[in-house]
C-alpha cells in the first residue's frame, strides 16, 4: 500500500480538551434534562445553556481537524502562489514542523533549496519529528532540495543576509512572551536577503507582527485572511530594503 505524506493535527491536546469537556457538557445537559424538574424554567435554561457549550466546543474541535486535514494543504497552496516562488531561491522555513511548507516551497524549486528548522515540541503538532518530516520530503520526491535542522528561531545558525525567502507558519505564538517574539522576528530579517521576500502565518499578535515589521523597514507589506484555516489566520508578506 502506498504511504502517503502525514502533516500532522495542529494543537492535538486542545483538541482532545475540547472533545472532552464538550462530551461531558452533553452528558451532563442529557442527565439534567432526565432528572430535574423541567416545569422550572431556570433548569431548562441552564440545560440549554450547557447543551450549546458542549455542542460548540465538539464542532470546535472538528473544524480544527478539518484545518489540520484538508485546509491548511489548500491554503499553502494559495499563500505560495503569492509568493511567487521562480525556482532557484535558497527558502528557509521558520518552525517547519513536519515540513506542511517547507516541502510545499521545495516542489516549486528547481535547483533551489529549502531549509527548515525547529525545536520539535510535540504538543503544538502531532508527530512533531524530524525524522517523520524527512519521510514526508521523501514520499513528496523532494529530498534532495530540503535540509532540516534542529535549532530556535530567535538564534538562527545563519549568516546575515542567507535567503531569498523565510516564511513561518503557526510557529511564532508559541513563544509567549513579546520581547522574545521581537527576536524571532528579527532573525527573520537577518537571515533574509535584501529585496528578500517574507510571509508570516499566524492566528495571534497579527497587530504585533505588523508594527515590528514596518517599524523594522520592511516595505511592501500585505496581510490577508486565510479561507480554509482554523482558528482563522492572517497571513503577512513583504519585502526587506
Amino acid at each position: 500500500m502506498k504511504q502517503t505524506p502525514h502533516y500532522g493535527i495542529d494543537a492535538p491536546n486542545v483538541i482532545r480538551n475540547l472533545f472532552l469537556i464538550g462530551i461531558l457538557c452533553l452528558a451532563t445537559s442529557a442527565a439534567l434534562f432526565s432528572f430535574v424538574d423541567r416545569s422550572k424554567i431556570i433548569w431548562l435554561i441552564l440545560i440549554g445553556w450547557v447543551f450549546i457549550v458542549g455542542i460548540s466546543l465538539v464542532l470546535t474541535a472538528i473544524l480544527m481537524i478539518f484545518s489540520s486535514k484538508f485546509g491548511k494543504l489548500k491554503e499553502r497552496e494559495r499563500i505560495l502562489d503569492m509568493l511567487s516562488i521562480k525556482g532557484d531561491e535558497l527558502i528557509l522555513d521558520v518552525g517547519c514542523g513536519k515540513g506542511l511548507y517547507l516541502i510545499g516551497a521545495a516542489k516549486r524549486l528547481t535547483n533551489g533549496k529549502a531549509v527548515g528548522i525547529d525545536i520539535w515540541q510535540s504538543e503544538d503538532l502531532s508527530g512533531n519529528d524530524m525524522e517523520n518530516t524527512l519521510q514526508n520530503a521523501k514520499l513528496e520526491g523532494v529530498i534532495d532540495k530540503v535540509s532540516i535542522e534542529t535549532a530556535d528561531m530567535r538564534k538562527m545558525p545563519f549568516e546575515n543576509h542567507t535567503f531569498d525567502v523565510v516564511l513561518s507558519s503557526f510557529a511564532i505564538h508559541n513563544i509567549y512572551d513579546r520581547v522574545e517574539r521581537e527576536k524571532a522576528l528579527k532573525e527573520i530579517i537577518r537571515v533574509l536577503k535584501p529585496g528578500g521576500k517574507l510571509c508570516i502565518i499566524d492566528f495571534q499578535h497579527i497587530d504585533e507582527y505588523l508594527k515590528f515589521l514596518e517599524e523594522q523597514g520592511i516595505m511592501g507589506i500585505h496581510r490577508f485572511k486565510t479561507k480554509l484555516i482554523f482558528p482563522p489566520a492572517t497571513a503577512i508578506t513583504g519585502n526587506k530594503r
